[in-house]
């Protein structure tokens, strides 16, 4: 018995070696990762911005934490609880949502390639051969040919990193997981900042909805005045043809203003993610002004932009996919184990002279392939260069939206003034010329030309103060609203699966009060 041990015990020594040194091997070289090490392209980036005017500051330290609900600087109650539909239901964000759960499994896919994979199985077989005997030596015959055999064994394998090709592949997917993350975010911030505009643009058109129906009650207080006067003899048939064709001209313009703002309800309908049929949004004229928004510094527009930080990510995965292209130059090492028992009595099964074993590396390399791997590199370092002009030309493209709202916010402010003083100078005239009309001095054509220029000044007026609201909202989002790059390393919210459409429901938003808890932008 003691010999046989020092039997076995000397048999298995040099195996456990060889095992041993392809392990310190494997170990050695699992430091040695090929592939260019990743650095952020550089681009090109303005000291300031060109359309920014006196009164805008460059963002302090404080600014630039996460404001988060950056929507309620503008203070409405009724855009805060649409923002919070939005946030709990709006069904691109829901996508873009499932596409960073994806994505951060694919991470945890590509981990496991780092360790052994172990697997068990268990079977019976029964197989016989037949025999050329006759009589009953021919069944005693068949019989002694039936043999059985059953095994229990467990498989191990296990691909050390030698070139890196493993930690170049988590490393992808764990930019393309923080890619994922800034996707989310920036669709979660073109939503909401979609669904602002849109609001204050509805409420623009409340606001000309609103003249309107003054200018149709003018209008008919006009033509009253113009009737009474036909009746004394002192204006003409057709002065009142033309004051019942104007009257009518702007009842048709306040029916055809409501065309654009049921469009509206139902655009804001869909991002909330409630049906058109059933939402509904009560009149109410705009009357917000824009609020004093700080410009960040040119520079912190690359973190505070979540299409910038996908895009930068996208780059940092491409380059990663570069290294695992270059390892498929050099060789694998494979190492395996097998161990179990096998026997053809089930009763001994488990016994030890049903054991068995077999363990040992293996080392595999790829001679010839007609040039695979060198057009995988090549394509690998092409889809990089790709990446690298997406993310250089997102950056200009960023620096343009900024600079646009910028000048939108400084000519509209000049604008407004302007009007307002043309508006004021409209009403004094159509005063002056109703007078006169009145007085006989002048003829109805004269009150009709003060009207229309009366008209005109006042739905500029709305039109302007209402573009200042849509363009604020843009500058708000061209800033990246309240999102910033370092959220990418951390859990993102909001990413449960996209929730039900609501039940039908004739209640509008505006008198309802009900809101859904919005999906925090980690």
């Amino acid at each position: 018995m003691q010999f046989d041990r020092i039997s076995r015990a000397r048999t298995l020594a040099p195996r456990a070696l060889t095992i041993a040194v392809a392990a310190a091997f494997a170990t050695l070289l699992a430091g040695c990762v090929v592939g260019p090490d990743y650095k952020r392209p550089a681009a090109e980036i303005p000291a300031s911005y060109k359309e920014a005017v006196p009164g805008w500051k460059v963002a302090q330290p404080a600014d630039q934490q996460d404001r988060g609900d950056w929507w309620t600087i503008y203070e409405d109650p009724q855009l805060n609880a649409l923002e919070d539909k939005l946030n709990a239901s709006n069904q691109t964000i829901a996508q873009f949502a499932a596409a960073y759960r994806q994505a951060r499994a694919l991470v945890g896919e590509a981990r496991a390639a780092y360790f052994p994979t172990v697997g068990a199985s268990a079977g019976a077989t029964r197989s016989g051969t037949g025999s050329s005997s006759s009589g009953s030596s021919t069944t005693a015959s068949s019989r002694s040919g039936i043999s059985n055999s059953f095994n229990l064994q467990l498989d191990a394998s296990w691909e050390p990193d030698l070139w890196g090709s493993v930690t170049r592949s988590v490393n992808a997917q764990k930019a393309g997981q923080q890619g994922a993350a800034a996707d989310l975010a920036n669709a979660r911030l073109s939503a909401q900042a979609t669904l602002a505009q849109t609001y204050f643009s509805l409420r623009s058109l409340d606001a000309t909805q609103k003249l309107l129906d003054d200018t149709v009650a003018a209008y008919g207080r006009s033509l009253q005045l113009t009737q009474n006067q036909y009746a004394a003899g002192v204006a003409a048939r057709s002065d009142v043809i033309q004051a019942q064709t104007q009257l009518q001209s702007a009842q048709a313009a306040a029916i055809d203003n409501g065309v654009q703002r049921a469009l509206d309800e139902h655009a804001i309908a869909v991002l909330v993610g409630e049906p058109a049929s059933t939402f509904s949004i009560a009149p109410m004229p705009l009357t917000a002004t824009p609020p004093a928004v700080p410009a960040q510094m040119p520079s912190a527009l690359l973190e505070r932009r979540p299409d910038i930080a996908s895009a930068e990510r996208k780059a940092a995965a491409a380059n990663e996919q570069i290294g695992v292209a270059i390892a498929a130059f050099f060789p694998t090492l494979t190492l395996s184990a097998t161990g179990g028992f096998q026997s053809s009595v089930f009763s001994q099964l488990l016994t030890a002279p049903s054991r068995f074993w077999t363990l040992g590396p293996q080392l595999a390399a790829t001679i010839f392939d007609a040039g695979l791997r060198e057009a995988k590199t090549e394509a690998a370092r092409a889809t990089y260069d790709q990446n690298v002009a997406t993310y250089r030309q997102t950056i200009l493209a960023a620096f343009q939206d900024v600079e646009d709202n910028l000048a939108s916010q400084r000519i509209l402010e000049q604008e407004i003034v302007v009007q307002q003083q043309a508006v004021d100078s409209a009403r004094q005239a159509l005063a002056i010329v109703t007078n006169e009309y009145k007085a006989g001095t002048v003829g109805y054509v004269n009150v009709l030309t003060a009207q229309t220029t009366a008209f005109l000044a006042e739905q500029k007026l709305e039109n302007i103060a209402g573009q200042r609201m849509v363009s604020s909202v843009g500058l708000v989002k061209a800033l990246g609203g309240g999102w910033e790059a370092s959220q990418m390393n951390r859990e993102t919210g909001g990413v449960a699966a996209p929730a039900p459409l609501p039940a039908a429901s004739a209640t509008p938003v505006a008198q309802s009060g009900a809101t859904s808890q919005p999906a925090q932008s980690n």
